[in-house]
């Protein structure tokens, strides 16, 4: 996967790059790149914002900017490219979404700021609107950050080992439940203990009480 993601801060993803699973399907051949608005506005002095028409608060990303930044990065023809404008009243993500946008070869994402995009970046620039919440974040460096986590950790090679995806929560493998709960040693601690199946060794005992649990949990 080619992986873009079109913000004021690129340097705010320096950790984000720096995590295990993204160095994996880096390392794999997949690639991960940051554009900074700025360094593309058709405007002086770097700016990239304005006031909105009709009034109110705040200053709005500019349609031009955005088109612009777009266009040095892909040239006009922007060909089969998923281009997703982070905004709250976008698709909410779930893991349907973010298995349906792992399959793309090629993902941009677009970051919003102040009082978020001009609506025409929606409607014209991008192909998908998506959100990660019904709450309002400051900008769209945190909400590029999760749906590419949830996205790049889906690629072969991401987790380092095939099985540890298979049975995490909202997995067809759980049915689209929640998964089940996890214990580790000690067997007992302040009078806490792990349940008696969990310590019996009957494989098939503990698949179909981790399934129940699973169920229990996404009622």
């Amino acid at each position: 996967m080619e992986l873009d993601v079109f913000t004021l801060f690129p340097e705010w993803f320096d950790w984000f790059v720096a995590q295990r699973h993204v160095r994996n399907v880096v390392e794999a051949g997949s690639a991960v790149r940051f554009f900074n608005y700025r360094d593309h506005t058709p405007l002086s002095a770097g700016q990239v914002d304005d006031t909105p028409f009709g009034g109110g608060a705040g200053m709005v990303l500019r349609v031009d900017v955005v088109d612009a930044a777009l266009a040095a990065a892909y040239g006009e023809d922007r060909g089969e490219r998923r281009i997703v404008a982070l905004t709250a009243s976008g698709r909410q993500l779930d893991d349907e979404l973010a298995t349906e946008l792992a399959r793309e070869p090629a993902l941009t994402l677009l970051c919003g700021r102040y009082e978020g995009f001009d609506e025409r970046i929606v409607e014209h620039l991008a192909t998908d609107a998506v959100s990660i919440g019904r709450y309002v974040l400051s900008g769209g460096e945190l909400a590029a950050m999760v749906v590419a986590d949830t996205v790049l950790r889906k690629l072969p090679g991401a987790l380092g080992h095939a099985d540890s995806a298979m049975e995490e929560s909202f997995s067809e493998a759980l049915e689209g439940h929640p998964e089940y709960p996890h214990y580790t040693r000690p067997a007992t601690y302040r009078g806490w203990p792990v349940p008696d199946v969990l310590l019996s060794g009957h494989h098939e005992r503990i698949r179909a009480w981790r399934r129940e649990q699973s169920r229990r949990r996404g009622r």
